[in-house]
Order: structure tokens, then sequence, then C-alpha cells
């Protein structure tokens, strides 16, 4: 089916949702999953600008995570500052609807599993191995899900850009890939976190069309969640430590505070962007646009931090690039 003839039906539920039916069979798959929600209007070139830009933020954040002396704990600081700086935006919107709050307790419930995967692998594995297979093999399960979970079954050119970014994400991030083959645990807590966040992006995709279309806000809908969810893994990273490193770790956040703060205001933007975009277009789509944060990640390691970026992250970044145009064709 056309897209001409997607919009025109997408037009129609919207002057009259008593002819929903009549219009969903002219839209096609692609319709079926919004009409208790926000309308999916697809990938526009506008809505690929924007989600690209919260990736460059998510790179951002980490990027100052990598820099830092404690990566476990940077990450921790910027959950935190993170819920601190949400508070006060959150009491200006106001609370989501009632509709999404289900939503948004299912995503902290599974927001607890990914800060204990992520704590044991980064335990067991270098950031540099496990956060590309974190992040990057996350779109791919999202795209597997969309069709049962979500009512979104990805075109072959949406399947050709989510598997093009899937191992582009993995050639940048992954330096060395025939190391990782030696870290069997490592391994095991990111694959178990990739899926983690698929579930959490489908729940809180689905959480946020919700609110849309219950005529809330997809702003408030993130911001209650990071209020929420900036204790679970500082507390998790403190208990870890023991006595002695809380003390160490009261000395580290009075000096990293300001640089968590910025931190935490780019992962809230970022994150806010991708779920905004998930009620203008299909949740796998904007799921991989946003893993190119690992893309953007390397390029800020090579200009700011100095690193090599080599063939292999070329090659990579030819892919994902692909990866972002065939998403948009499709």
């Amino acid at each position: 089916m056309s897209s001409r003839t997607r919009a025109a039906a997408r037009r129609e539920l919207a002057r009259d949702p008593a002819d929903a039916p009549a219009a969903t069979a002219r839209c096609g798959r692609r319709c079926r999953a919004t009409h208790a929600g926000a309308p999916v209007t697809g990938l526009t070139w506008p809505v690929v600008a924007a989600v690209l830009f919260g990736a460059l933020l998510h790179a951002g954040w980490n990027a100052l995570v990598k820099a830092g002396g404690d990566k476990a704990l940077d990450t921790a600081l910027v959950h935190f500052m993170g819920a601190l700086v949400a508070l006060p935006l959150l009491l200006w919107a106001g609370l989501p609807r009632a509709e999404s709050l289900p939503f948004i307790a299912a995503s902290l419930v599974i927001h607890v599993g990914y800060y204990v995967a992520l704590a044991g692998a980064y335990q067991h594995g270098e950031l540099g191995l496990t956060y590309p297979i974190m992040r990057g093999f996350a779109p791919l399960l999202v795209a597997l899900g969309s069709a049962p979970f979500i009512g979104e079954a990805p075109s072959a050119a949406e399947w050709v850009g989510v598997v093009g970014i899937t191992l582009g994400v993995a050639l940048v991030g992954l330096a060395h890939p025939g190391e990782a083959l030696h870290h069997g645990k490592a391994l095991a807590f990111a694959f178990a976190n990739a899926a983690i966040i698929a579930v959490y992006t489908v729940v809180d995709g689905l959480g946020v069309r919700t609110e849309v279309g219950a005529g809330g806000e997809a702003l408030r809908y993130v911001l209650l969640l990071f209020v929420l969810d900036g204790l679970p893994y500082p507390l998790l990273v403190a208990w870890r430590r023991g006595r002695e490193g809380r003390r160490a770790i009261a000395a580290y956040a009075r000096r990293r505070w300001p640089v968590a703060a910025l931190g935490g205001s780019a992962s809230i933007g970022s994150y806010a962007i991708a779920l905004w975009a998930m009620t203008k277009a299909p949740v796998a789509s904007v799921a991989a646009l946003r893993e190119t944060s690992v893309l953007f990640a390397a390029v800020i390691g090579t200009l700011v931090l100095k690193e090599a970026f080599g063939w292999q992250r070329a090659i990579g970044t030819v892919a994902v690039v692909a990866g972002v145009v065939a998403l948009r064709l499709g």
C-alpha cells in the first residue's frame, strides 16, 4: 500500500473515529497500533533529525561518564542528578494521565533488572565491550517484538535499516570483537541487558502513546519516570561499595555533581525526544535511530578524547548511515 493511501486513511480516522474499522483496513498494519493512542504519521525527516539530536545528547552524557574516573559511580550520579533536575520540571508541567501510570510502574520495575544487569556487565567487562552490545542489539529485539506486542510489523526496508544500524553499532563500538568471546560473563550480562532495554522500550513506547492519546503530554511521562527512576541505581552502587566506599562516594560526588547534572539534563532531553518520536513514528525505527548514539560517542571520543577511529569504525559508520536512510525510505 502506498504512503498516500495510508495518509488518507489516517485523515479519515481523525475526522470520524466511527469509521475506524474501514480506515484501518485501508491504512494497513502500520496504523493498527495507534488508534487507542497517539496517531503515528511515519518517520519523516524532521522526526529523524530530532531523534539523531537526541542520540547526540545520549552520546554526550555517556562521554562524560567515559571521561570520569569511576564509570559506575558517574552513571549513578547522572541518574540521581537527572531526577533532581526533573523534579521541578515535573512540578511545572504537571503529572501524566492516570491511563499511563501502569506503564510507568512497569517500566520502573523493568529498570531495576536493567540496573542489576548493568552492574554485572560493568563488573565482568569493560564499558567498551558491554555498552555497544547492550545498546546495539536492543533495537533488533524491539523490531522482532513490534508485530506481536505493538502491532507494527517492520517493512523490508525497515528491517534492512534496523539490521544495518545494529551491525554498524557493533563495528563502531567494539574495538576488538575477537576478544569478546573471552568474556563470557560480561557477554551474558550485556545480552541480557539488551533484552531488558528492548522490553522497557516497548513498554515506554506504548505508555507514552497512551499518555498522548488520553490528552496528556510525552514530557510529563518522561519527567515522572526520571524522578522515580533516579534512586534505584545510585542505591545499588552505594550498597555494593560498603561503608568505606560510601564515604568515598560522598567526596567524589562533591567534585563531580556539576558534570553529573549536565549529563542528567542531557539524558532527560535524549529520552524525551525518543519517546515523543515514538508517538509520531514506529517504535522499532525510533529505537534503532536512537542507538546511533554509539556512532556519535565514537566521534566524540576521537575528537575530544583522542581515540583512534580506524577502518573498522569507518565501515560501521557507513553501515549506520545506510541503515538510517533505509529506515527513512521504509
